[in-house]
């Protein structure tokens, strides 16, 4: 069985959407986390991206993951130079996430790349990848719907829900997200 096969797979019967090494690696990830990582104050950041590249994220120079975040798997996450991932942000990863330089997940944000196929009886597991790109600031408490591409210099407002591709240097805000208006980087 591959990593998904859903062809195979009957969430509504208890069946699993992914392989067993995949959930063997997700336990390993887990537990090491809650141990060297978890815990440790803000200024380890150094630390945790290494722990992090041991289970395959790309981490860059200067990328900062807090201790509190969670991430269902690091080897599909890359992170961009002077990234951030904030405090308690959920990155439920089940399949790639990219996010840019200079980019910041604020604290308690979601980013989340699986949905389900509701029109499917076995309700099957769909995967879109989600892409932050550089300059971006996805604030407090918003979440980033699958398959998302939040464009360079683009602002997703806290508590925003955005299911759908931002413009370069938009700011939205709302439930669903709406752009308000055009980002202007001073000096610009």
């Amino acid at each position: 069985m591959s990593l998904l096969d859903a062809s195979k797979t009957k969430p509504l019967d208890g069946g699993p959407s992914f392989s067993l090494g995949n959930r063997v690696t997700r336990a390993a990830w887990n537990v090491t986390w809650l141990i060297l990582a978890r815990w440790t104050p803000p200024p380890l950041h150094r630390w945790r991206a290494f722990i992090l590249r041991l289970f395959g994220a790309k981490i860059a120079p200067g990328a900062r993951v807090y201790g509190s975040t969670k991430i269902w798997l690091p080897s599909n996450l890359t992170l961009g130079e002077q990234s951030l991932i904030g405090p308690g942000a959920m990155i439920y990863n089940q399949t790639h996430i990219t996010i840019g330089k200079r980019s910041i997940v604020s604290q308690r944000a979601h980013i989340c790349t699986g949905t389900h196929d509701i029109s499917d009886p076995n309700f099957q597991l769909v995967l879109r990848p989600v892409m932050i790109g550089d300059n971006c600031w996805v604030a407090a408490e918003a979440f980033v719907g699958p398959g998302v591409k939040i464009a360079d210099g683009s602002v997703v407002g806290g508590r925003c829900a955005i299911f759908h591709d931002t413009e370069k240097y938009g700011v939205y805000r709302g439930n669903p997200a709406k752009r308000i208006k055009q980002r202007i980087i001073q000096g610009d």
